[in-house]
């Protein structure tokens, strides 16, 4: 799992415990961040050699956005900290389970492409008048590939 989520998660206090220090300083771009905490300690421990699990029978409670803006900012939040927090995980691919190495670049590529190609849309747009055609091939793929790696 690359992301314990806050209200879900346990930990071992011992493990805690010597990764507590990297976790209290989280840092991004020079600047303290208190975002992503749950995504950022799930993958400090993955870099000190502890392993996660899902535990499909757990049950766990939270509170969740019942507004648009208020699930809006949340899903900025979230978007900020795997991007961010990706970075930290590079080398850690390579050790992972070929599913989360594929939901990984999933994460991080498909809102890439989508922005780019979109960008690159409304500009042809503007200059041509026109749409082209593989804007639409690449957000259906993009759609595919994220569809498949959930079904798989």
């Amino acid at each position: 799992v690359m992301c314990c989520c806050g209200p879900c998660a346990m930990y071992r206090r011992s493990a805690l415990l010597l990764l507590l220090d990297q976790y209290e300083t989280q840092f991004f771009r020079g600047k303290p961040s208190d975002f992503g905490e749950d995504r950022h300690l799930t993958i400090l421990m993955l870099k000190a050699g502890f392993r996660t699990e899902y535990v499909p029978d757990a049950v766990a409670a939270t509170v969740v956005p019942d507004r648009l803006g208020p699930y809006l900012r949340q899903q900025l939040r979230w978007a900020r900290s795997t991007f961010r927090d990706t970075f930290l995980a590079l080398r850690l691919l390579p050790e992972l389970d070929r599913y989360l190495t594929l939901d990984v670049v999933g994460q991080n590529l498909g809102p890439l492409l989508l922005a780019v190609s979109a960008l690159a849309a409304l500009a042809q747009l503007a200059i041509t008048a026109t749409v082209p055609w593989w804007t639409g091939l690449i957000i259906a793929s993009m759609t595919v590939v994220r569809c498949s790696v959930a079904a798989f």
